[in-house]
């Protein structure tokens, strides 16, 4: 799909994967730099276009594209699955191919087109040392010791923590829906346990084969779908033992199939994508 130029200022497109939102500027023929000022005043949704990240489509001489992905917050990440479906679907949207390699931060991204708006990303193996999360001080990451609440009486504790190229930490819970999502949320988010901080999902297994998720992003709050929040969700889950590899993610915004493969290690993502309206950047 090729953007051109208007007269007004920088062309977008705005997409969503399960109702998480990106604006998305093609910048592989024009550089596309924004300050952090400038990613919030776009993020913002009262005064600007609103959205949860914003994407850069930018040339990468060992794939068919780079991403490049701030938070709402201004600050740059390495990964965003709903994010990568949207841009593999832009890369393959009218073309001959229907599989591309996307270069991001965290790694190369395979993706490819099952369907009209179907797609699926190849989000690499699980990262899980306490390094690789990262976390303060060395630790099994299966289950962390944090605990939310009073000691006696705690409200969750024991999450597991893995990276998908991104770090999350994995509370389960008895009921996703009446999670203090908004109220723990950001509490986690900035724990000292996460140098780099990271994102807080809440997961209530449903059945070996079925979970429901609501994710604090860092940076972003609650969204209405985390990608790798997904993927990590469920490898926290296999770890313990309460989910089978395969399984459907139940976000706020719809559903995704998650596999961690044992074959490779790698963790699938499959998920719709949508192409919401275009427009130029003030």
């Amino acid at each position: 799909m090729i953007l051109y130029m208007g007269a007004m200022g920088r062309p977008f497109l705005k997409m969503n994967g399960l109702g998480n939102d990106f604006v998305v500027v093609e910048a592989r023929t024009e550089p596309f730099t924004p300050s952090a000022d400038e990613v919030r005043a776009i993020a913002d949704r009262a005064t600007g276009i609103g959205c949860d990240q914003l994407i850069a489509i930018e040339a990468d001489d060992r794939a068919d594209a780079f991403m490049r992905i701030w938070n709402a917050d201004g600050g740059e990440v390495g990964a965003c699955g709903n994010a990568a479906r949207c841009v593999a679907w832009l890369l393959t949207e009218g073309q001959p191919f229907d599989r591309v390699v996307i270069e991001t931060r965290a790694g190369p991204l395979f993706a490819a087109r099952l369907g009209p708006k179907i797609m699926r990303v190849d989000m690499d193996e699980p990262r899980l040392s306490w390094r690789d999360i990262p976390l303060a001080e060395e630790m099994s990451t299966s289950t962390v010791p944090l605990r939310i609440g009073p000691i006696e009486a705690p409200v969750m504790e024991g999450p597991g923590c893995v990276s998908m190229g991104n770090p999350h930490v994995v509370f389960f819970v008895q009921d996703a829906d009446a999670a203090p999502v908004e109220r723990v949320g950001p509490l986690v988010e900035h724990h000292p346990l996460f140098p780099e901080r990271v994102n807080v999902g809440f997961a209530e297994i449903r059945a070996r084969d079925r979970i429901r998720l609501r994710v604090w992003e860092r940076g972003a709050g609650l969204t209405k779908a985390c990608g790798t929040g997904a993927c990590a969700a469920l490898v926290a889950a296999v770890r313990r033992g309460l989910a089978d590899r395969k399984a459907i993610l139940e976000l706020d915004g719809g559903e995704l199939q998650i596999e961690w493969a044992e074959d490779d290690n790698h963790v699938y993502m499959t998920g719709p994508i949508e192409l919401d309206y275009t427009g130029e950047l003030p």
